[in-house]
């Protein structure tokens, strides 16, 4: 057995944020040297409601507070870390995250949105078609990027 498949999963949320179009938000990771971005997402903390997580993670990641929640998708997304970032994450306590994932509706102008946040995550941000999801994203989180996709066909 892999000794890195006795680490737990990091238990996180993840927010869809999409706008009047329904483009949904990327942010270009600070520290991904590659053209990769992602949604906003993050850990829960000890005894913390998943939904206030994910508000709190959108308002630290990207200044974002005037969102509506549109729904909680069902089950739970998991992914690993690729072995070179393994022990570079999170302190080496994970392998990877187990998220639950909530589909939001920007309700704000462009000016709400800074990711140049306390804490900065995102080096810049952008509105992509929903269906391009996949193509953006880091190599590892595709397979996660797919199946939100598939669970909202309805936005193609």
């Amino acid at each position: 057995m892999d000794d890195n498949k006795k680490l737990p999963l990091r238990i996180g949320v993840g927010i869809i944020l999409l706008n009047h179009e329904n483009n949904v938000f990327v942010g270009k990771r600070i520290d991904n040297p590659k053209n990769s971005w992602q949604m906003p997402q993050g850990g829960v903390d000890h005894n913390e409601n998943f939904l206030k997580a994910a508000k709190r993670e959108l308002e630290e990641e990207t200044g974002i507070k005037s969102v509506k929640l549109i729904k909680e998708l069902d089950g739970w997304y998991e992914y690993d870390l690729p072995k070179y970032l393994l022990g570079k994450l999170w302190k080496g306590k994970y392998r990877g995250q187990k998220q639950k994932w909530f589909v939001m509706k920007f309700l704000g102008q462009s000016a709400e949105i800074n990711v140049k946040t306390k804490n900065p995550e995102f080096s810049d941000w952008k509105w992509i078609e929903f269906s391009k999801l996949p193509d953006v994203a880091v190599h590892f989180k595709v397979d996660i990027y797919k199946k939100i996709k598939e669970e909202l066909k309805f936005l193609n």
